[in-house]
């Protein structure tokens, strides 16, 4: 595991660590068997006790890219199962053969990884699909019908939501929950070969029509899709449903404790319901016992509240139209919610672990400001990064006296700590010229009020050089500065004696110009301007911010000569920065602002 998850802190105690730490004093899972890999009861019979601990899952399904959101389940998941001697599985839930692709796969298997874990535990992989379970939860769904427990309904989607009810209306049966077993069993079977339509028939768990929980009015568990499945090609014409399977999932693989997030919490009755019934031996009507299927303890699903951040929709479905309607340059444009275009952004997995343990584990929504997840992006990289000088916005200094004093096409070499706070990381240097670039911003002809950078007879000092007095500068037309003109003040230069002989209230940073590298430099802010983009039915396209993104030509100092892609640089005065991990490299220098020195939406 990387840095991200071997430091120890202090775990904050929350109440699924609650939970597990009452489970183990009281050995809820301690008879449980692991026969090596997942499987049903039978199989698991025949392993030794498992030396696991808990067994803990993280689930997503490859139906898109992994956001923010899925950053605080990883960490949640894999962190427990560290901390408590456990074992956390990554499983795909690919059970929906239309949405689900390997491009997907491959990226999730990538960013697990880039966060600092592993699905491999003392030599043996914990790397699973729920699409090789498929035989055996069609085994299941078998057993429920033969059991009386599930029947297929072949009423339109319409009928069956009529009969539904609502919290109000208890529902009413459908037509064909009578029908025998061995009458489900054979449209059952009709509808795996391919001889029932699409839509035409589901397979429902029989259950209770007037069950105040509506998840509990016979929800269906089996659907029709002719469609070729990413893993499984085109040998399955039904699919199960995700409640149905992922219960399962978890049996098999002997998880011992399945968090999820507060919106699976009406679906926690069905879960048990459906584990109970594949964990008990039953009687046929003819007498005869089927075994049951699955291992018992059974697992236990407990929810947490999701991650909700400002300024970020993180819906799949909306970051897909973001990116199909060219609002964003891809998945991993730095200004998605994507794992993926927060690692392009400059995040790193420690700052992200920061933001997930400082905005803890709870039973109750709530929403979080963007501000706090760039607050941790800074607390990690300000002991870390590199220090840069850079200017975004360029005009030219001129230091009419350069000349006279230091003679013609002379430069002076300056230098400057790579870290403040690190001096064994050396130094870094670059050269003073007659002519230097400086932020547009840090002259006025006519200062307001504070305002202590260049205008005609102030002295400030370029900083790591010397102090300057502003004489003057040259406008266009349009009246836009094109020039600034100082004079040097000799003996000023710093780390010098007499370096602190003229006082000066501004310092300005720059970038010689005889060593000066251009750069591309994109300035990213929030993708939206309001704080909930898609709340009350709002398009949350409206609410795009015109201003995310601006790419300037900067100046940046020579030290970023030979700077690799995703490292990351703090440019004083303006903020975090990254280079670019897909387009940067040693002739073509891009870099990303990350974040802000500080919180610049702060009211």
């Amino acid at each position: 595991m990387s840095s991200a998850t071997e430091k120890e802190s202090p775990k904050v105690s929350n109440f699924l660590r609650q939970i597990i730490e009452s489970d183990l004093a009281h050995g809820t899972y301690a008879q449980r068997h692991w026969a090596g890999s997942p499987g049903d009861a039978a199989h698991h019979a025949q392993g030794p006790l498992d030396t696991a601990k808990i067994r803990t899952r993280f689930p997503p399904e490859p139906n898109g890219y992994l956001h923010i959101g899925h950053a605080k389940s990883i960490f949640l998941n894999f962190g427990l199962a560290r901390d408590y001697g456990g074992v956390c599985h990554l499983r795909f839930d690919d059970t929906n053969p239309e949405k689900e692709d390997t491009e997907f796969v491959n990226a999730i298997l990538d960013v697990v990884k880039w966060l600092g874990f592993d699905w491999a535990t003392n030599g043996s992989s914990h790397l699973y699909q729920a699409s090789d379970y498929f035989d055996f939860m069609y085994q299941a769904a078998e057993h429920l019908i033969q059991t009386g427990h599930a029947y297929v309904d072949e009423q339109s989607a319409e009928q069956m939501k009529a009969h539904r009810g609502d919290f109000n209306t208890p529902g009413q049966d459908s037509p064909f929950r009578g029908r025998t077993c061995e009458e489900n069993l054979l449209r059952f079977r009709a509808m795996r070969q391919g001889e029932v339509p699409d839509g035409a028939a589901v397979l429902r768990a029989k259950i209770d029509m007037a069950s105040p929980n509506i998840n509990l009015r016979d929800p269906a568990i089996y659907r029709i899709r002719t469609a070729t499945h990413h893993h499984t090609g085109d040998r399955w014409r039904i699919y199960p449903m995700y409640t149905f399977a992922h219960p399962i999932e978890d049996a098999l693989e002997q998880i011992t404790h399945s968090i999820c997030t507060l919106e699976f919490e009406d679906q926690r009755p069905f879960y048990d319901w459906l584990l109970a019934r594949l964990s008990e031996d039953s009687t046929l009507p003819d007498g005869r016992i089927l075994k049951a299927l699955l291992a018992s303890p059974n697992p236990k699903q407990y929810e947490f509240a999701r991650l909700n951040l400002t300024y970020v929709v993180t819906s799949k479905r909306k970051l897909a139209q973001l990116v199909s309607l060219g609002k964003v340059m891809g998945w991993d444009d730095p200004r998605m919610p994507t794992l993926v275009g927060l690692r392009r952004r400059g995040y790193t997995p420690e700052s992200l672990q920061l933001f997930a343990e400082r905005i803890g584990v709870t039973k109750s929504d709530s929403w979080i400001d963007y501000s706090s997840l760039e607050g941790c992006l800074r607390d990690d990289l300000d002991p870390k990064a590199a220090r840069a000088m850079a200017v975004l916005d360029p005009v030219p200094l001129v230091i009419t006296n350069w000349d006279a004093l230091m003679g013609a096409g002379s430069t002076d070499a300056c230098h400057a700590p790579v870290h403040p706070h690190h001096p064994e990381r050396g130094q870094r240097h670059f050269q003073f010229s007659k002519t230097v670039w400086i932020e547009r911003g840090d002259y006025e002809d006519t200062p307001p009020k504070g305002f202590f950078r260049l205008y005609p007879s102030n002295k400030v000092r370029l900083k790591y050089g010397h102090v300057i007095e502003c004489t003057g500068a040259s406008h266009d037309a349009s009246g836009r500065v094109t020039e600034v003109q100082a004079q040097l003040i000799p003996d000023t230069k710093s780390g010098t004696p007499g370096s602190d002989s003229v006082k000066v209230k501004g310092v300005i940073t720059w970038v010689g110009s005889t060593d000066a590298l251009q750069a591309q430099v994109r300035l990213y802010d929030r993708l939206f301007s309001l704080a909930q983009p898609d709340a009350g039915g709002k398009d949350f396209i409206d609410s795009l911010n015109p201003q995310s993104l601006q790419s300037v030509t900067a100046y940046v100092e020579p030290s970023l000569a030979q700077s690799q892609p995703d490292a990351k640089f703090q440019f004083e005065r303006h903020g975090y920065f990254v280079a670019d991990r897909v387009e940067h490299n040693e002739g073509n220098l891009v870099f990303n602002r990350s974040a802000s020195l500080k919180d610049t939406w702060a009211k």
